[in-house]
């Protein structure tokens, strides 16, 4: 079976939209000095696994919870919604876990890389294209991710201390909006 080059970078650009590891820049390095350090390789797969198991069996999954995607979407924009606050207001909600692992999980993983919006993103996805295109246009998304939370300290040298504050507030901001769409999207309806 021959891959639609023109249907995977749709895919690939939709994936990278929503997933906007670029406009997490300022959230993950905030948290990894926060947490003394982000494990790179461990965030990626596990971020990964869950955007490649949600292509698979993401909505009998949730169905099987006695959830659907909205209710799923609706509880991720609260956590968006937190870090949004905590960039902007400078206050620590998230208490920072002595354990990087755990913290490599929530929120890094989930939900700033495989968020509510990325994996029901997917579930779209995957209604309108093929399911081999959506995964090659998960793992091209992934390698970028990797790339940029191997960049962090990078990205922070050329930003520098005062750029990284107002680079910080503008993107919880963007993170607040962002959370506020996907709640008033999919709250509707979930509150009889």
């Amino acid at each position: 079976m021959a891959i639609d080059i023109k249907q995977l970078i749709t895919v690939s650009f939709t994936l990278f939209a929503i997933i906007d590891i670029i406009g997490s820049v300022p959230v993950l390095i905030s948290l990894k000095t926060k947490l003394g350090g982000i494990n790179e390789l461990r965030a990626t797969l596990i971020s990964g696994g869950l955007m490649i198991l949600f292509l698979f069996i993401g909505e009998p999954f949730l169905n099987l919870l006695g959830l659907d995607v909205r209710s799923f979407a609706v509880g991720g924009s609260i956590v968006i919604f937190i870090l949004g606050l905590e960039m902007v207001l400078g206050m620590e909600f998230f208490k920072s876990d002595p354990e990087v692992r755990a913290a490599t999980v929530v929120p890094i993983a989930f939900p700033l890389i495989a968020g509510s919006g990325t994996l029901t993103t997917i579930i779209s996805l995957k209604a309108n294209y093929e399911q081999t295109t959506v995964l090659l246009a998960i793992l091209i998304n992934l390698i970028i991710v990797y790339i940029v939370l191997k960049s962090l300290r990078i990205i922070e040298r050329l930003l520098g201390p005062a750029g990284m504050i107002a680079v910080r507030k503008f993107f919880g901001v963007v993170l607040l909006a962002i959370a506020v769409k996907i709640f008033a999207t999919n709250a509707h309806g979930l509150i009889k």
